[in-house]
């Protein structure tokens, strides 16, 4: 898990998701809107699990199954990451 000294930057974090959801989604990255519903770019709820491991691996913490539903966007997963991160 990043410490406070390390943790990533919101760019680096939507970046990250951006080249994942690209990744899945089979898409080149600049094609992934981040303001779009990840659902609506094709990312299905398998995907999406698999979306929250490489979350967890990348960052070092639990999220849970439902995040890209809780939070249905590139930019608020973002945000939601900063926000975790910068509780730890």
């Amino acid at each position: 898990m990043p410490d406070a000294s390390t943790v990533p930057s919101e760019q680096t974090i939507r970046d990250w998701l951006i080249e994942r959801v690209a990744f899945y989604t089979e898409r080149a990255p600049d094609a992934v809107d981040p303001d779009v519903q990840i659902v609506e770019l094709g990312l299905d709820s398998v995907y999406a699990l698999n979306l929250c491991g490489d979350i967890e691996d990348e960052f070092g913490f639990e999220v849970e199954p439902t995040l890209g539903w809780d939070h249905p966007t590139v930019n608020a997963i973002t945000a939601f990451l900063i926000g975790e991160l910068g509780r730890r």
